[in-house]
This record gives structure tokens, sequence and C-alpha cells, in this order.
């Protein structure tokens, strides 16, 4: 049985009409690796990270020197040992006792041997508190690098997950492009089967030939920035940039965040709390500082040995051995001010702590406070956004419509195009920005997880 003319023209804008919308199923799909879930690249680039694993060093560096033993608090002891053989001329004038006259001696290569040995112990006792003040410094500064670790693995899950949606986002482009580029060709189709039976010239088709070869450029452009994005992010992750991933094909944007909850978790900002911990340590150093000025006290203890043997003099053989015990005191009397002006410069560099610290509250609540706005502002921008992709979306359907009955020019189809095309960059455009300030809140007030 024959169709209709208009029947069988028809027929091709029905397949463009279904083919229009861009897919949703995932990048991942009939590419050329598997598809990597968010959740999946955050684990990797945690466990593969330099910047994470460099914090986790310093971490146990820390953790390693906080002891009572660095902190000077415990005894030291040691073992000293020398031995000495010495040969020399010796001229020598002797009482003799007997005579009641002196007795002239001259020996040449006269020996003697010295031999010393002692263990030695000193613990101190009173230093005007350095000890305690040093060992709680030791403490701030482990606590401080424990955070710097949390910091990093919170800097590492946005940066990942801002490179994860950049991929997203560039491949979205591409599928809006592809159904763009399908348009164009069943359009060209279109031209073609009309020219056949005389309905349409040659100026349609070139033209619709060149929309279609522009199209296909800017889709070459776009897989390369898709590409470039995919190398980013699987530097992110350390892996192998040929490394073959997909990912998935949607921005979800979370719209129950609060600000009094952004407000209250901002407290808990590992660089927050770090800058608090930082003064702490400062103000023990001023302590350690000013620990300088007072007496110093230590018991002393240990055993000795000593043998010398002579050749020639008056004694030829003392050796003595035996325990010993004792304190020292040492009082710093003058140094010329410089423990002052130690002291005063610690007070300086606790009171910088402290201004560093204002200063980057003030400044992590303005970047909160700012993305929140912006989070916001995105949010109504997808809304919207959506409403118009959805609308050019139809509108392109009605105007192919329209074509195909004769009441539309190809004109109006270019602009359909174009419109549908605009629509669906900027609804990516909106989500990522969306997406973006979300982290950035999730960031600021920790609340970021792989």
């Amino acid at each position: 049985m024959k169709l209709p003319l208009f029947s069988f023209l028809l027929l091709p804008s029905l397949a463009l009409a279904q083919t229009a919308t861009p897919t949703e199923s995932p990048a991942g799909r009939g590419g050329p690796g598997p598809v990597l879930t968010l959740q999946a690249a955050l684990q990797t680039a945690l466990k593969n990270s330099l910047d994470v694993e460099i914090s986790q060093t310093n971490e146990q560096v820390q953790q390693t020197r906080n002891t009572l033993g660095f902190a000077g608090g415990l005894p030291t002891v040691g073992i000293a040992a020398s031995t000495n053989g010495v040969i020399n001329n010796t001229s020598q004038e002797i009482f003799n006792a007997s005579t009641g006259g002196n007795v002239n001696r001259a020996v040449t290569g006269a020996q003697s041997s010295q031999y010393a040995a002692g263990l030695t112990g000193s613990y101190l006792l009173y230093n005007g508190g350095r000890v305690r003040a040093t060992r709680k410094r030791l403490d701030e500064l482990q606590q401080i690098s424990a955070l710097q670790v949390n910091s990093t693995i919170q800097n590492v899950l946005a940066d990942v997950s801002l490179k994860y949606f950049a991929v997203v986002q560039q491949q979205r482009y591409i599928r809006t492009l592809e159904a763009s580029v399908e348009v164009t060709r069943q359009k060209l189709r279109l031209i073609e089967t009309r020219q056949s039976v005389g309905l349409a010239n040659n100026a349609d088709k070139f033209q619709a030939q060149l929309d279609l070869n522009a199209q296909l450029l800017t889709q070459q452009q776009q897989a390369l920035a898709a590409q470039q994005a995919t190398a980013d992010l699987l530097r992110a992750l350390t892996l192998d940039l040929n490394t073959p991933v997909a990912v998935e094909d949607s921005i979800p944007v979370s719209n129950t965040l609060s600000w009094p909850e952004i407000e209250t978790a901002l407290e808990r900002n590992p660089d927050l709390l770090a800058a608090e911990r930082q003064v702490a340590v400062q103000q023990l150093v001023e302590r350690e500082t000013q620990a300088v000025r007072f007496p110093a006290i230590s018991a002393n203890a240990g055993t000795n040995f000593a043998r010398n043997a002579n050749s020639v003099g008056t004694t030829l053989f003392n050796q003595s051995y035996g325990p010993y015990a004792g304190l020292s005191l040492s009082v710093p009397l003058y140094t010329g001010g410089v423990n002052k002006r130690l002291v005063d410069i610690a007070r300086l560099n606790t009171r910088t702590a402290e201004l560093q610290r204002t200063s980057l509250q003030k400044t992590y609540r303005l970047n909160a406070l700012k993305a929140w706005e912006a989070y916001q502002v995105q949010l109504r921008q997808v809304a919207t956004a959506e409403e118009n992709y959805t609308t050019a979306r139809k509108l392109l359907k009605l105007v192919q419509l329209r074509l195909d009955a004769g009441l539309s020019t190809l004109v109006d189809v270019k602009l359909a195009q174009q419109s549908f095309e605009d629509a669906g960059y900027r609804l990516v455009n909106y989500r990522y920005a969306a997406k973006t300030a979300e982290i950035t809140l999730r960031q600021l007030a920790a609340l970021l997880t792989p």
C-alpha cells in the first residue's frame, strides 16, 4: 500500500523528534572504560593522594616528638672513658733525706699511662616550668598535625568532586550537541528526500550541510575539552592518564542545606581549629622563653675510675674509683638583655597568631556566606533553566513538525536548534555552579565524606 506524500515526508521528522532529547544514560555506557561513581572516585583519591600521605607523615613526626624525654623531663645517662700513653724526656732534682742534699736525675723516654672511665647521670629537678610547657606545646603540635590531615582530606574531597563534575559538565555538553547534530542530520535527510520529489533546492541542502559540518567541528572541540577534564580528574586520583574511565551523567544538587547548620559546623573547620591551637602553641612558647630567666637545678650522680702509672717521679702508681652524687645550680644573672628580648618576641608572635586566627575566621565566614548566597541563587536558576530547557525542546519538536507541514522555514529550525543548545548549556552550567557552591559550603563546614 502506498502512503500519501505528506505521510512519507512526515516519517523522518517523527524519528527526529524522538531523538532530539539528550539521553540520560551514564556517560561510560559503551565508552572506553567502566563507570566511575563519585564515591569510588573519592575513595580512590584518598587512597592514592600524595598530599594526604604527606600530611599523615607529618602527623607521625609530631607524634614521635611528643614525649617527655623530647621535652627534657627524663634523666640522661652516659659513659665516658679515656686512655693516654705518654713518653717524656724527664729531668728531675730530688731531695735526698739520707744525705740531706739534692740529687739530679735525667731519664730519656720515660713512659706513663693514664686510664679514666665514668658512668654519669643527670636529672633536671627545676627549670622554671619549661619542661611542662614544652610537653604541652608538643601535644598541641600533634593535635594541629591531626587537624591538618583532616583539612587535607577535605581539600582532596572537594578538589576531586569539582573535577568529577567538571567532566560530567563537559560530557553533558556533548550530549546536547549530539542531540542537535542528530536534528541536523535528520533535517539534511528530509531536505534530500524533498529534493528528490522537487520540493527543495540545492541552497537548502548546502546550508544544512554547512550547519552539520559546523556542529561536527564544535562536537570535536567539545570532545577535546572533555578529554582534558578527564585528564585533570585522573591526575587528582593519582592514576595513569591513559586509564580508561567514564563518569556518571548527572549533576545532582542537594537542596537540604541550611545556613544555621553551616554556621554551626563552620566552627569545626579543621583550619580554624588549627589556628586556635596555634595561638596556644605560641602562648606555651612564651612560657618556655620566660622560664629561661629562672634558676635551673639538676641532680647529678655517677661513678668514676682513674688509674695513672708513671716510670719516674714521686708517684709511680695511683688508682681511684667510687661513686659520687650532688646537685648543680645555674642562675642566669646577666645575658645582655637577650632573655628579655626573647620574651618580648614570643609575646609578639602570640599576638600575631591571635590576629591570624581572627583574620582566618572572618575570611572563612565571608566565604561561607558568599557560597551560601550563590547556592541559593543557583538553585533558583536551575529551576528556571529546567523549565526553559523543557520549553526549548518542545519548541524544537514543534518547529520540526511545522517544517514538515510547510509552515516553517529552515531558518526557524536553526533558531529553534540554537535555543535548544543554549538552554541545554545554561542548564548544565547552572547545575555545575550550584554543585560548586554546595561543595564549597560542605568543605568549609568540614561535611564532605567519601
